[in-house]
């Protein structure tokens, strides 16, 4: 088996995902190729010799359909011969992208590719691609998945989590974020495609009380039939406590990731110091209706697969769908604001579905790199009930 290296990182700023944002101007493939070329530019290599490129997006029509990862490839000027796929996992697209490419280069598949994913919200909205599950009302009983935030207020319910926790955390991501900022934590991997130079949607300035004004955010959807969905397989809770606001949900965002990923031979062959290694992934499923609970799994056995233990994790970066989420890994791993998401997570940043795992697997490397730290994990909770988690290790 090869070792599988991270060789560069890049990604956008991530815009407000609506028509008054950042990067609203610019469409998918504009994001991707713009990465494609930072990446040329900045390792001098000939693109012509990536092996594949894997992308990852959830909402694939309009804009972003066709294969946009082939398409991106072709309009980046890397040739006819260099493949390309697009791949749905929902939220957690992107870090499954990271996860599949790691995994052909491990058996020798693969000697250099790129993984990653984009999503642009403000053009393509979430729920565009009209999937049954979405929009059939027969398919989405049968299948018993729910509204994400319905779930999120499961959760925060059954683990008794309470309005005044989220509200902290969402407030301590904020402040992180800004912090990481202002530190220039970014500076290394962001390129400022569209003149956006910033998550546009930190707020530093962000209290208690401007969070404890904001009313309960799923409470409405949770009254037209989906608390009953949600409650109709289970004995308890016999209610929903409805806990989550928009402030500690995660706001959704345009934005694009890429890393160049490969082997020992590759890594030699561009002149490249390999700045991780790839150890472990892991792809589970949970019920569709706890749902957000899968992410936290496959971190589980990730770790487990890699013989790590979360007390000698130095930064677990997950995405934070749903500050309960956040709150029951940070209870279960021992993981407190140090190591669970320094640097501020999508709660403040946003959250650019496709785009997101890639983010996490990249900024722990970033992470790791900044605190001289050795294991990193990233994980992402993706609709009807998905997760992938990833282990990276700084060891060479």
């Amino acid at each position: 088996m090869n070792e599988v290296y991270v060789l560069d990182y890049v990604r956008t700023a991530r815009g407000r995902g609506t028509s008054t944002g950042g990067l609203h101007a610019l469409s998918a493939l504009d994001l991707v190729t713009g990465l494609q070329r930072a990446l040329v530019e900045r390792g001098g290599f000939d693109p012509g010799t990536v092996e594949d490129v894997v992308i990852g997006c959830a909402s694939q029509v309009g804009d972003q359909g066709g294969n946009l990862a082939r398409t991106a490839t072709l309009l980046a000027g890397w040739g006819d011969h260099v493949p390309g796929i697009t791949v749905n996992r929902f939220c957690a697209s992107g870090i499954d992208a990271v996860a599949q490419v790691a995994a052909r280069v491990k058996v020798g598949e693969l000697g250099l590719a790129v993984a990653g994913g984009v999503e642009s919200v403000s053009r393509v909205p979430m729920f565009s691609d009209r999937a049954p599950l979405w929009t059939d009302a027969e398919v989405v009983a049968r299948a018993g998945s729910v509204h994400m935030g319905i779930a999120a207020d499961l959760n925060a319910t059954i683990d008794g989590f309470e309005r005044d926790d989220l509200d902290a955390y969402a407030l301590e991501s904020h402040h992180k974020a800004a912090a990481a900022w202002r530190a220039g934590a970014f500076d290394r991997s962001l390129i400022p495609l569209g003149g956006l130079t910033r998550d546009e949607l930190v707020r530093p300035k962000t209290t208690r009380t401007t969070l404890a004004a904001l009313p309960p955010a799923f409470a409405a959807i949770g009254a037209d039939g989906q608390d009953e969905l949600a409650l109709s397989s289970r004995a308890w809770p016999d209610r929903i406590e409805h806990r989550h606001t928009v402030a500690t949900s995660p706001a959704v965002a345009d934005g694009a990731a890429l890393l160049l990923i490969g082997d020992a031979r590759a890594a030699h062959r561009l002149g490249m110091t390999p700045r991780a290694r790839l150890v472990s992934s892991a792809v589970v499923a949970h019920d569709p209706v706890t749902m957000l609970t899968a992410g936290q799994a496959a971190m589980s056995t990730a770790m487990r697969r890699a013989g790590v233990l979360p007390g000698e994790v130095s930064v677990f970066q997950f995405a934070e769908a749903f500050a309960a989420l956040c709150l029951r890994l940070r209870r279960d791993f021992g993981a407190g604001p140090d190591r669970l998401n320094p640097s501020g997570g999508t709660i403040a940043a946003g959250h650019a579905f496709g785009a997101t795992g890639a983010i996490m697997v990249g900024d722990c490397v970033e992470e790791l790199e900044r605190r001289s730290g050795r294991l990193g994990v990233a994980g992402v909770s993706g609709a009807a009930g998905l997760g992938v988690g990833v282990v990276v290790d700084r060891a060479m």
